[in-house]
């Protein structure tokens, strides 16, 4: 566009160069006087036709730079209102003036017919500037007015036989320098560098309104010369004619447009309805009242629900109670901004959302802003959610038993803990070995031996509160974690301890094999400033010095070896005998 307007700024530099040359007379004298004049004067008019021409033809280039074949013509149509209104209104006055006898008439004609060029190029600037964005019309309409004020410079000396003067120069001078001025300056202003929505299709208020302005000037110039005496010639009624034609022919080509728009739009829309209602995640339209305006036939597959059902429901629709106040908080943040004209950015929510079968469903949704109110944009992630519960409880739980594993157990540890400094009641951990297990699993099998493991993780289960934790931390060793007063009264530690292993040892029926273990069994009370490592590490040592000292014993952490001795028969514990504040639990035979 700067290079179109660029080339109108030299082209009227020429044309202003014309002027100068063709108003000097040469001061020599005989042939050569009257040949140089000659040249001159052919220079002048060549370079004028060629430059004005230039200058044309980048307009007409620039009106079809963009756009669809009946944009371009709206704007060439609209030059042309402009420019034949202009040329009605500088007939009728070179008319006036002749009627008038003033001037010389083929002198006068031929003069007018030099503003021909630039009436063109005004009118195609004119059609230009009504299809830019606000902020890019500066350098069209300053082209525009530079093309005006030239004009105005023109036809001075056409219609006025004396135009008067401005500070000792002439009237006509003084517009055809500060129209060359503002020409040079033009495409410099914004929109002088791009064609930015030159290809505007939208018909604003003010272009359907201005296309009426080039008839009523045309109307208001014929008035005018039949009310000063005067009688419409034939260039006249042709002029006025093809005004009134070119407007007629735009109201057709704006139709034709308007029509292509709409059947682009219904094409648009039927294309969106097929990728709204082809779309599994659930789209909802709510107002900013919280009533729901649209909601996507995908909420059938998804919930179950009708959407004829939901329309006009407000928020929120069958959510959890637990989600309720984070979804409202976040649609009340959104309405705020909305009412307050800002637009942030979205909000990602999750919630629970009961289905018409009842069940709850997790949902992910995107709560963005709509020219309505909100739009949530909600996709079922049931299978998702459960599926990473399920890998969660894989990563923390053993698969054989299902019980916590070791990372799972060590970290409920910490939190024991924790929770010790705070309420100083001291955890317990218990560590056991099976006993005999590595026999029973190679003799009778692999089967068996993970169905035994299965039936000693239950009776441990069963052994302890259901608070504690019971764990398996790989192969036949397990623990448990006693909280509360097991851990504040060692004894009872003990005694829990004494629980799990009479029941590990009674027999084990796995099909129509019947097996028998034992366990070795550490205890270890939590000491201030212990870490859970330490914790651990303590019960795992007593654990195989029990095993050490000949399986089937107990042994806690901090008493003395001897004081704790269990033997183990295939009956059942008999007598608990406390020595030197030790529980020692002896057991008849082996």
């Amino acid at each position: 566009m700067r290079l179109r307007l660029t080339l109108l700024a030299v082209s009227v530099a020429a044309g202003g160069l014309h002027h100068l040359l063709a108003s000097q007379h040469p001061t020599a004298q005989g042939h050569f006087a009257g040949v140089l004049q000659s040249v001159v004067e052919v220079l002048a008019v060549a370079g004028l036709a060629v430059s004005l021409g230039l200058g044309v033809a980048g307009l007409v280039v620039a009106a079809a730079d963009s756009g669809t074949t009946l944009i371009w013509l709206r704007r060439l149509l609209d030059g042309w209102m402009t420019a034949g209104s202009l040329f009605t209104l500088g007939w009728v006055l070179l008319l006036h003036r002749v009627d008038r006898g003033g001037g010389d008439v083929p002198g006068s004609l031929m003069a007018f017919t030099r503003v021909a060029t630039d009436i063109l190029v005004l009118g195609l600037l004119v059609a230009l500037r009504f299809c830019r964005k606000p902020g890019e019309r500066a350098a069209v309409t300053l082209a525009a007015v530079a093309l005006a004020v030239l004009a105005v410079s023109d036809m001075l000396p056409i219609l006025l036989p004396a135009p008067g003067a401005w500070s000792g120069i002439s009237l006509a001078a003084t517009c055809s320098m500060a129209g060359l001025f503002l020409v040079a300056l033009a495409p410099w202003l914004p929109g002088g560098a791009s064609i930015v929505a030159a290809d505007r299709r939208e018909m604003p208020v003010a272009g359907v309104v201005v296309a009426f302005v080039p008839v009523v000037v045309c109307a208001l110039a014929m008035a005018a010369h039949a009310l000063a005496g005067g009688h419409p010639d034939v260039v006249m009624l042709a002029l006025a004619g093809s005004v009134l034609l070119g407007l007629s022919v735009r109201q057709g080509v704006a139709h034709a447009d308007h029509l292509q728009l709409t059947r682009e739009a219904a094409a648009r829309e039927a294309q969106y309805r097929t990728l709204v209602d082809g779309s599994s995640d659930v789209i909802t339209i709510v107002g900013l009242d919280g009533r729901v305006l649209y909601i996507s036939p995908a909420v059938r597959a998804v919930f179950g629900y009708c959407p004829e059902e939901l329309v006009g429901a407000r928020l929120p629709l069958y959510s959890h109670p637990d989600d309720v106040a984070l979804l409202m908080q976040a649609v009340e943040t959104l309405r705020q901004e909305a009412e307050s004209g800002t637009r942030g950015p979205g909000r990602r929510l999750s919630s629970r959302v009961r289905a018409a079968d009842g069940q709850w469903r997790h949902v992910e949704s995107t709560v963005s802003h709509h020219a309505d109110g909100l739009i949530f944009n909600s996709r079922d992630v049931t299978e998702r959610v459960m599926l990473q519960a399920q890998l969660e409880h894989l990563a923390f739980h053993d698969v054989l038993t299902g019980l916590p594993n070791r990372a799972l157990f060590a970290d409920r540890v910490r939190h024991a803990l924790q929770k010790r400094a705070a309420d100083a009641t001291p955890p317990a951990v218990i560590f056991l070995d099976l006993d005999g297990f590595k026999a029973v699993n190679d003799s009778a099998g692999h089967a068996v031996g993970d169905g035994l493991l299965v039936q000693a993780a239950r009776r441990l289960q069963a052994s302890v509160r259901a608070a504690d934790t019971v764990a398996r931390l790989g192969g036949d060793e397990f623990a448990a974690l006693l909280e509360g007063k097991a851990g504040a009264c060692p004894s009872r530690a003990r005694e829990v301890a004494e629980r799990i292993l009479s029941a590990l040892v009674k027999p084990y029926r796995i099909g129509s094999t019947d097996a028998v273990v034992s366990a070795s069994i550490g205890i270890a009370v939590a000491t201030p400033g212990i870490t859970p490592d330490e914790l651990l590490h303590n019960a795992d040592l007593v654990m195989y010095e029990a095993k050490a000292a000949g399986k089937g014993r107990i042994r806690m952490h901090g008493a003395q070896p001897h004081s704790i001795n269990c033997e183990i028969s295939s009956t059942a514990v008999t007598t608990c005998v406390c020595k030197d504040s030790a529980l020692t639990t002896a057991h008849t035979g082996s």
